[in-house]
């Protein structure tokens, strides 16, 4: 349809299109999206708005990239779908090759998909094909996805309620939760949380481990970041017990974090590692890479997708990747350092902030009730509803900020990598002023 004769919607009019033809399952955030820029968006309306989530963790390298946006063209211009896995073609062939150079160690082999959801699922499925074994172990507060065997993972009622899913070959341990942990009395970090994967094998398995699920740090959780030694604790369990280790960098892959995976972070490879959200910049690809003996457990015919590693989004990642190497990771690693001081500072300034955390631009801001008269060793209760208020005041000003979080308490800042002091500090300037406004 040519411009002159496309529709001219308001933002009232998209909206009621919507609970009209669509099921009543979207998270608004009351900003519908007309046209979108670097790390701006705007509506139908003609208001502007700072995007600092990246659509949902999803535009690592800015809306509307151009060079990413050219390379999808001259694919398009090229052929749009081959399935990749009957007809090979270059773009998925090329990706797949720059993954096995830029993912931790000796990962090698990869499966498109999709999805984020997508990528678990093979990861799991592949893990039972090497092993032999069936059950798998995931996180107390983890999500790893919405269909019904990522969502057995996901460790959330609030997920799941109203809906079954499978439960008999999944078991859940504690999740690596400094700032509300159940497990070391208050003193320092022992590391219990990783030692609970032993004692939730040994008491809720039968011992046919197929596979430990994590994410390197856990986001819709609340950007929970783990001990240092945590993550390499979990692996060494997992392989005493014969399983795998999955890493799920669906969400904190890609630059995030100010690597190119948090798994860098913490020294460990893991054995399947799940990745979406920012692999493509917006276009819709998931993907597993694994070691190759373990990926070599896979036979023609153990898995396919129609349009998984569909040549367009291949083109996109490529260029993705590219710029991520050429500045982005290391733009991501100067702002989040600034980021992580400002909000340090807010944390001493406001009682409300409970404690604030994260790596490069992945961070979130805990909101607590200081009414709270529990006892003074332990943290004071989630404040969602104060979350929820900041998170409209910010959309008032032209923020657009992810609220969420395990207690839906936690602010998420996961702008584009691409963005300017400026455009940051105008973030955490506008944090603050909702913190004055709601606490006055």
């Amino acid at each position: 349809m040519s411009e002159k004769h496309a529709p001219q919607y308001s933002n009232a009019e998209v909206e009621s299109q919507y609970e009209r033809y669509l099921m009543p399952i979207w998270k608004n955030l009351h900003v519908p999206i007309k046209e979108a820029q670097g790390c701006t968006v705007e509506d139908f309306d003609g208001n502007e708005y700072l995007d600092m989530f990246s659509g949902i963790a999803v535009q690592n390298a800015g809306h509307g990239n151009e060079a990413i946006v050219e390379a999808a063209k001259e694919q398009l211009d090229t052929f749009t779908h081959g399935c990749t896995y009957l007809h090979p073609h270059e773009p998925a062939a090329r990706l797949a090759e720059k993954l096995a150079q830029v993912t931790p160690g000796d990962l090698k082999k990869t499966f498109f998909a999709n999805s984020g959801t997508e990528a678990v699922e093979g990861a799991v499925k592949l893990a039972r094909k090497y092993t032999g074994s069936t059950e798998v172990l995931a996180l107390e507060m983890s999500f790893h996805g919405r269909t019904q065997g990522s969502l057995a993972l996901t460790g959330n009622k609030g997920y799941k309620s109203g809906m079954s899913s499978p439960k008999g070959e999944v078991a859940h341990a504690s999740p690596p939760y400094a700032y509300r942990c159940q497990m070391c009395d208050g003193g320092p970090c022992s590391n219990a949380c990783a030692d609970d994967i032993e004692n939730i094998i040994k008491t809720h398995t039968s011992g046919d481990l197929a596979a430990v699920v994590v994410e390197p740090i856990m986001g819709e959780g609340g950007i929970i970041v783990p001990p240092q030694d945590w993550l390499a604790r979990v692996q060494e369990i997992t392989h005493d017990y014969g399983g795998l280790l999955i890493v799920d960098e669906v969400q904190t892959g890609y630059g995030r974090t100010g690597e190119m995976w948090a798994s860098d972070h913490f020294d460990v490879v893991p054995d399947i590692m799940p990745q979406a959200k920012g692999i493509a910049n917006g276009l819709p690809l998931g993907a597993f890479t694994a070691r190759e003996e373990v990926a070599n457990a896979f036979e023609s015919g153990d898995h396919l997708s129609t349009f998984g590693g569909n040549p367009v989004a291949c083109a996109a990642a490529l260029e993705t990747i590219e710029q991520l190497e050429d500045g982005l990771i290391q733009n991501t690693r100067r702002q989040g350092s600034w980021l992580n001081e400002r909000l340090t500072e807010l944390e001493a300034e406001y009682d409300v902030v409970g404690e604030t955390r994260g790596l490069g631009l992945m961070h979130g801001v805990e909101l607590v009730d200081t009414t709270d008269t529990g006892p003074r060793d332990v943290a004071a209760a989630p404040d969602p509803e104060l979350a929820k208020q900041i998170g409209q005041t910010l959309r008032d000003q032209g923020i657009i900020m992810g609220v969420g979080g395990f207690y839906k308490n936690v602010i998420r800042f996961q702008p584009p990598l691409t963005i300017k002091r400026d455009q940051l500090q105008r973030a955490v300037e506008g944090l603050e002023t909702a913190i004055q406004e709601m606490t006055a």
